[in-house]
C-alpha cells in the first residue's frame, strides 16, 4: 500500500471499511478531481475530498467571497470576504491535509479551456451556478470519458446524478436536459436557497466522487436523486439513455 504511519492513522476509518481498505485509500491519494464552482455545493465537496485524501484537487471559480455567500458557503469565514474564492479554498485545504494539493484556477470554465482542464482527471464535480457552464462541463466530460458528478440546488430542492454517457447503457447530461443552451438561469440571489441543503447535496456529491474513484456499493450512474427539504423526502428516478441524444451517436 505504501502508506506512511501518519496516513494509516489519518485514514484509519476508511481503511477498516472492507469496501475501501488500504488499496482504495491509496487510489484516492493518487487521484485527481476537478471541481467546478467553489460555492455552496463546492464548499463541502472540497472539504470532504480533501479530508478523504484525494491527492489533487483542481478548483475552477472566478468569483470573490461576499458576505451573502457565508450563509451557505462554509469553506469561507468573515475574514475571507473580498478574497478570491479559489485562493481562500487553497488556504483551507493546505491547513486541512498536507497530503492534498489544491490547484486554484481563478477563472470561469468555458468552451475554450474545458478540454484542457479535464485532461488527466479521474472525476469532475459540477456545482456551477449557470446552465451554459453545465452544458460545457458535461460535453467536455463526455468527450474525455471522465465521470461527471452533477449537483444542483434551488430554494428547498436539490438534485444529484452521475453521468458516464460514453458507456452503451448509461445516459449523459443532455439525455436529461436536452440541447437548449438558452435555458434561463435562476440564481440563489433571485430565488433564495436553504443554506444547509447545499451542504447536504455537496456532501452527497463528494460521496459520489469517491465512488467514481474507488467503486463501492451499487453503481449510481443512470439515476437521479431528488431531495425535497420541504416534504422531507428523497426520491431516486431512473435516467434512461436517450436514443436521439448526441451521446448515443
Amino acid at each position: 500500500m505504501n502508506l506512511r504511519d501518519e496516513q494509516l492513522d489519518r485514514y484509519a476509518r476508511h481503511i477498516i471499511l472492507k469496501e475501501i481498505g488500504g488499496g482504495g485509500q491509496k487510489r484516492l491519494l493518487d487521484a485527481h478531481a476537478l471541481i467546478v464552482g467553489a460555492g455552496g455545493i463546492g464548499s463541502p465537496v472540497i472539504q470532504y475530498l480533501a479530508a478523504a485524501g484525494v491527492g489533487r484537487l483542481t478548483v475552477v471559480d472566478d468569483d470573490t467571497v461576499s458576505l451573502s455567500n457565508l450563509q451557505r458557503q462554509t469553506l469561507f469565514a468573515t475574514r475571507d470576504v473580498g478574497s478570491r474564492k479559489v485562493v481562500a479554498a487553497a488556504n483551507v485545504v493546505q491547513r486541512m491535509n498536507p497530503d492534498v494539493t489544491l490547484l486554484p484556477i481563478d477563472r470561469r470554465l468555458d468552451a475554450g479551456n474545458a478540454a484542457r482542464l479535464l485532461g488527466g482527471v479521474d472525476v469532475v464535480i459540477d456545482g456551477s451556478d449557470n446552465f451554459a457552464t453545465r452544458l460545457i462541463v458535461a460535453d467536455a466530460a463526455l468527450a474525455a470519458s471522465v465521470p461527471l458528478v452533477s449537483a444542483a440546488v434551488g430554494q428547498f430542492e436539490g438534485q444529484l446524478a452521475v453521468y458516464r454517457g460514453w458507456q452503451a447503457d448509461r445516459p449523459c447530461y443532455r439525455c436529461l436536459v436536452g440541447n437548449d443552451p438558452d435555458r434561463p438561469d435562476a440564481s440563489c440571489s433571485d430565488q433564495g436557497v436553504l443554506g444547509a441543503l447545499t451542504g447536504v447535496i455537496g456532501s452527497l456529491a463528494a460521496i459520489e466522487a469517491v465512488r467514481q474513484i474507488m467503486p463501492f456499493g451499487e453503481d449510481s450512474a443512470g439515476r437521479l436523486l431528488i431531495v425535497d427539504a420541504l416534504a422531507f423526502r428523497f426520491r431516486t428516478i431512473a435516467l434512461p439513455k436517450d436514443a436521439g441524444c448526441s451521446c448515443a451517436a
